[in-house]
């Protein structure tokens, strides 16, 4: 089967690792695959061996053409159009919805073949969210396609009960599925084997994400705080890139803090050892790769209730989902852990197996093929 992926995100910082794991774990399956990345001229060159050579990472568009959104996507597409017409695909995967799924929709009537696309944190937060004049575009988009696939539960319920009308949203049910992410092969070589055990009252929570305001630490810390008052001993570590001076310089005023600047994933093992709990209560979050990675060390988690990593397992087998903003109830949680550590810490290392890309890719070939057994039914 030969798959054309449609990703423009494949270039961000931070990103070529992530999706560069699930592209080459479909090769392992046998696809034959293909990824255009559709980029601005501005993007300094890549090279080639960093995003694979299945990879065609392109500059369609100018830097202020995302302002414009037909003009910056017809663009892409033009380009998409002139490189595969003659080429032979049985499926195009689009990694977003409004960006790449666009590009998608378009190519697949130009090539005649199916489409998938997945909705993100970005589609369900931003262009929903705020981009109105956008909104029937997305459904459109979603309409067309052979399957719709979101990251999390929470996105979808919200999606297809917010912004999708009743009507639409029968006929899109059927065609809908969740797949989550997958985490770095390197977690799961390095399970934790270890019998975690809590001493006394003292507690060492652990927060890794970037220093930002939607990270939500500053809460994370008044939470600590208030289990102080408790009569807890807390530690809480704080691992990121300092994104927003202004929520570190308030950060650095408890003294229960500790910071660290981002570290190498080899590293960053040996800090979630040295923890007792992650807490990370986002404000938004499209999965959260950090859940699963600190599962893999047996760490239980507070995790954003209505947020990416909420609804993957029932509620205190792995942890608990928290309001936010509420730092109340995230000590209330955490307390809540405490009671019942060695077990929860037990789930977490045997249930992080789930995030394996290994999976993940021969889930998404099930997803083509059902695609292509059907258009060929019609």
């Amino acid at each position: 089967m030969r798959v054309l992926h449609i990703n423009s995100y494949y270039s961000d910082h931070g990103k070529p690792t992530f999706y560069r794991n699930f592209f080459d774990a479909q090769l392992k399956t046998g696809l034959d695959i293909s990824v255009f990345v559709p980029v601005d001229h501005s993007v300094d060159p890549v090279m080639a061996e960093r995003f694979g050579a299945y990879s065609q990472v392109v500059k369609t568009h100018e830097h202020r053409d995302r302002y414009f959104y037909h003009l910056k996507q017809g663009k892409a597409l033009k380009e998409a159009i002139r490189r595969y017409r003659d080429e032979k695909f049985d499926i195009i995967h689009a990694h977003s919805l409004f960006t790449n799924g666009y590009v998608a929709w378009k190519l697949s009537e130009t090539l005649g073949v199916p489409y998938i696309v997945a909705v993100r944190n970005r589609e369900v937060n931003t262009f929903f969210r705020y981009m109105i004049h956008l909104r029937n575009t997305g459904r459109r988009i979603m309409a067309d396609a052979d399957k719709i696939v979101f990251i999390s539960e929470p996105n979808k319920q919200l999606v297809l009960n917010r912004y999708t009308p009743p009507p639409l949203r029968e006929s899109m049910i059927s065609k809908t599925l969740v797949i989550g992410n997958g985490i770095d092969d390197l977690w799961l070589r390095n399970t934790y084997r270890g019998n975690r055990r809590l001493e006394g009252k003292e507690l060492k929570l652990l927060s890794v994400g970037q220093v930002i305001g939607v990270k939500n630490h500053l809460t994370t810390a008044k939470a600590a705080e208030i289990l102080i008052q408790r009569g807890f001993k807390v530690t809480l570590t704080v691992v990121g890139e300092k994104k927003d001076e202004r929520i570190f310089r308030k950060l650095q005023e408890y003294p229960f803090l500790r910071y660290l600047p981002p570290t190498a994933k080899e590293e960053l093992i040996d800090v979630y050892r040295e923890a007792d709990i992650f807490v990370l209560p986002s404000i938004t979050e499209t999965f959260g790769l950090v859940y699963p990675e600190a599962m893999s060390q047996g760490l239980p988690l507070i995790y954003s209730r209505g947020q990416g990593f909420d609804g993957q397992f029932e509620e205190g087998k792995v942890g608990f989902h928290v309001e936010s903003r509420n730092a109340e109830e995230i000590a209330d949680r955490i307390v809540d852990i405490t009671r019942n550590y060695e077990e929860i810490s037990r789930n977490c290392v045997d249930l992080c197996t789930r995030f394996n890309w290994k999976d993940i890719a021969a889930e998404y070939g099930r997803v083509y093929k059902e695609c292509l057994e059907k258009r060929r039914g019609k």
